[in-house]
């Protein structure tokens, strides 16, 4: 559990209550279900609409890092790639073999196997670029999920805000109904603006971050994978990778 996301949403919407509170407002005043509904309804739907259904998939299995953070470990993939070094001089390429059958990260057993088979440096830089890429651009598309729902929120409130004018300009001969539909015009641009303000945008670009990070790491064992290739000191790659530790 990321206790600085919970943090920063519950000091954003402390912040939100707290200021209505001193200006003399309530709790009940910003309830409103229809504005809700409108822009929560109207939001998710633009979204879904804009994205392709894989993106959408993982977007949604993205999703999960916003609690549960996920940041590579470059201290231990370093110590990792320095014992693949070590293991390559004393046994040679061939003796990775068995390392590569047990290796569960997807991406490093492919380094392996390309590293085993004996291709060229150029190849295997080229194979894991290409695949590194690849699942960048997979996953920032799956992030701007999000981030598009950040822009559509804003817009969505107005409209709600919209609708509300509608309904209060249809009652003007009804005091009565006048209030609910202020309400509703008000509370829906509040709900557009801090819903993409305080959740959705800091959402994505905290995404984006655990996926820059990923990528990172994953150049690390390019890296790696080519110094050993080129069949350079264990202590050397060791001094050579820390540098992606700052």
């Amino acid at each position: 559990m990321d206790l600085l996301t919970l943090l920063g949403f519950a000091l954003g919407l402390a912040a939100l209550l707290g200021g209505n509170f001193l200006e003399g407002g309530s709790l009940q005043s910003l309830l409103n279900g229809p504005a809700a509904l409108i822009v929560l309804g109207g939001t998710i739907g633009a979204a879904v609409l804009q994205t392709p259904r894989q993106n959408l998939s993982r977007a949604l299995s993205l999703g999960k890092r916003i609690l549960v953070p996920s940041y590579p470990a470059f201290d231990k993939g370093i110590k990792r790639v320095v014992s693949w070094a070590i293991l390559a001089r004393k046994e040679g390429l061939l003796g990775l073999e068995t390392v590569a059958e047990v290796e569960k990260d997807r991406f490093c057993r492919k380094a392996l196997l390309l590293l085993i088979d004996g291709n060229d440096i150029d190849s295997i830089r080229q194979a894991l670029e290409i695949e590194l890429a690849a699942r960048e651009q997979r996953d920032h598309n799956a992030a701007g999920f999000y981030e598009a729902m950040g822009g559509y929120a804003p817009t969505i409130g107005i409209i709600g805000a919209v609708i509300g004018l509608i309904h209060v300009m249809n009652n003007l001969t009804e005091p009565e109904l006048l209030g609910p539909g202020i309400a509703v015009a008000f509370v829906a641009t509040i709900y557009g603006v801090a819903f993409a303000n305080l959740l959705l945008l800091p959402i994505a670009n905290k995404l984006k971050q655990s996926v820059q990070a990923d990528s990172l790491y994953q150049e690390m064992i390019i890296e790696g994978i080519i110094a050993i290739a080129q069949g350079e000191n264990p202590r050397t790659i060791e001094a050579k990778l820390k540098g992606f530790l700052s």
